[in-house]
């Protein structure tokens, strides 16, 4: 149960993922509340998106289990994805069609209801500020644009949790407030639970319930960024917060040998 008492958006109990002799999630276990947002932060090659892809059903876990909107992520993985939202990190959107058109076809795949589509297609648009550039192709958008696009593509189908997989990568102090605006109405208007990726611990403080540091495949901690923050000391930030915890990891971990290191670190280079 959440902390609410009631069934969790998310819940995961020792997931763990292995590539080959390479843990990349190593049993992580949490609970994200319906309505929460909720941040998964890490250096690169922590886990956090091989973690996103478990949840989204995109790779299968290797041992643990992950239920999402109440659904188990390997047995009822149909039911998870219709019950989800997910905005990668790469562009999904396609340049060569227009933004109405790319919201047509994610209808389309996500199954609204024909009668249903064009009405939630110009809502998307309208609520993402995107109305008036609907008819434009996505190769002219601006980097803001088309992430605002993305976002509304992921909730077309009313999903009830939305993944967001480093989400303002790249864009410029403007976009990425316009984006964080957009986040909050999602959870505000829809009641959207929403799990976030990001290296910026300013996007974590504006938008954030609570957090989980991740570093080496494993959870080091769990909390609101307030009360991490406290038990760092007076005056401290989050950006003290992240060098705290992978600074203490670092010291009471072994790591391995140097074979080790460079087979690992060859193997997440060659997924990322």
């Amino acid at each position: 149960m959440g902390k609410n008492g009631k069934e969790p958006a998310l819940d995961v109990e020792e997931l763990e993922k292995i590539f080959g002799t390479f843990t990349a999630v190593d049993k992580v276990s949490f609970t994200v509340d319906k309505g929460e947002v909720f941040a998964l932060i890490g250096p690169n090659g922590a886990g956090k998106s091989t973690i996103i892809k478990m949840l989204t059903t995109l790779v299968p876990p290797t041992s643990g289990t992950a239920k999402v909107a109440g659904y188990d992520v390997v047995k009822q993985s149909t039911e998870v994805r219709k019950n989800i939202g997910y905005i990668p990190q790469l562009v999904s959107s396609d340049g060569a069609l227009t933004a109405r058109e790319n919201l047509l076809l994610s209808a389309r795949l996500y199954g609204v209801p024909r009668l249903e589509q064009e009405e939630r297609i110009r809502e998307a648009l309208d609520f993402m500020g995107l109305g008036q550039f609907s008819d434009r192709l996505v190769s002219s958008y601006s980097g803001g644009m088309i992430r605002r696009l993305e976002i509304a593509q992921s909730m077309l189908h009313r999903p009830s949790v939305i993944f967001m997989d480093e989400p303002t990568v790249g864009l410029d102090p403007v976009a990425r407030k316009a984006v964080w605006d957009h986040v909050r109405e999602l959870r505000g208007k829809y009641r959207m639970t929403i799990i976030l990726t990001t290296h910026y611990m300013d996007e974590v403080e504006e938008l954030c319930d609570r957090m989980a540091l991740i570093h080496y495949g494993q959870i080091v901690a769990v909390d609101t960024p307030a009360k991490l923050k406290e038990g760092i000391g007076k005056g401290a930030t989050l950006d003290d917060v992240f060098s705290k915890y992978m600074s203490n990891f670092e010291e009471n971990s072994e790591g391995g040998n140097y074979s080790e290191v460079r087979r690992n670190r060859r193997s997440i280079a060659s997924r990322s």
